[in-house]
């Protein structure tokens, strides 16, 4: 199966990356909403969307506005937006409040379940993680491949989420700061270096994909790619437009 990165960066977009948004083509699915949704409709497989949100900060759901120019390139029979009641009220009140964007475009919101169908057989549970206004990990399984999706929280081996990712064979984890920016990381409830590669050993999966990089970073290696992999040997730093079979 293909997962395809379209943006990887947090907070704003810089010239190497967009906000959050993780695209698997062949089944529908969209993880976040950043402003990389625009990219979406050149890749889309199937005439139906389903988007998982985290949460609801803006460089995670603003790409919902974009959502008729994806249609314009790739139509829809269906977008459904999941995410949790509250989050979809405050994008209701919020993103599209009259004075801001006042036509909304045609999607159903749906209430995050507990565990949701996925084509080719899958499913999609969902778990608690801590950061400002709450926010909540993915996991999405089939018969003979896994893959975890964590953004926005401050990674900690000993965290209640480690267990709910455990043995997947793909873990997109967050990775804002490198080590030298670790007090920044728990201010900001993000994640650094170290922490994370302890989070992918402690939690035992195949492959970890580094996202949600400092957009003040526009180098090759942000995070220090070298100190995680002394920690978890399978580490990669994820790159927008990167495709990744799993």
């Amino acid at each position: 199966m293909k997962l395809l990165l379209l943006g990887t960066t947090g907070y704003h977009p810089n010239q190497r990356r967009h906000t959050p948004c993780m695209l698997l083509p062949e089944c529908g699915v969209m993880l976040d909403a950043g402003t990389a949704t625009f990219r979406a409709g050149d890749y889309l497989q199937t005439p139906e969307l389903d988007i998982f949100l985290t949460h609801a900060h803006i460089d995670h759901i603003i790409g919902l506005t974009f959502l008729f120019n994806v249609m314009r390139a790739h139509p829809l029979d269906r977008i459904t937006v999941h995410a949790t009641p509250e989050k979809l009220a405050a994008v209701d009140e919020h993103l599209f409040a009259q004075d801001i964007f006042p036509v909304k475009p045609p999607y159903e919101s749906r209430p995050l379940a507990a565990e949701v169908p996925l084509a080719g057989g899958g499913r999609l549970t969902h778990f608690p993680l801590e950061h400002q206004g709450g926010s909540v990990g993915f996991r999405l399984d089939w018969p003979d491949r896994s893959m975890a999706y964590v953004t926005d929280t401050t990674a900690d081996p000993t965290a209640d989420y480690v267990e709910h990712i455990r043995g997947v064979d793909l873990l997109l984890h967050e990775c804002y700061y490198g080590d030298e920016d670790a007090a920044w990381a728990k201010k900001t409830g993000h994640s650094s270096t170290t922490p994370v590669a302890q989070v992918a050993r402690t939690a035992d999966v195949g492959r970890l994909l580094l996202i949600h990089i400092n957009p003040r970073r526009t180098d090759d290696d942000p995070i220090g790619l070298s100190t995680a992999r002394a920690i978890f040997p399978h580490t990669e730093i994820g790159e927008d437009l990167m495709e990744v079979e799993f």
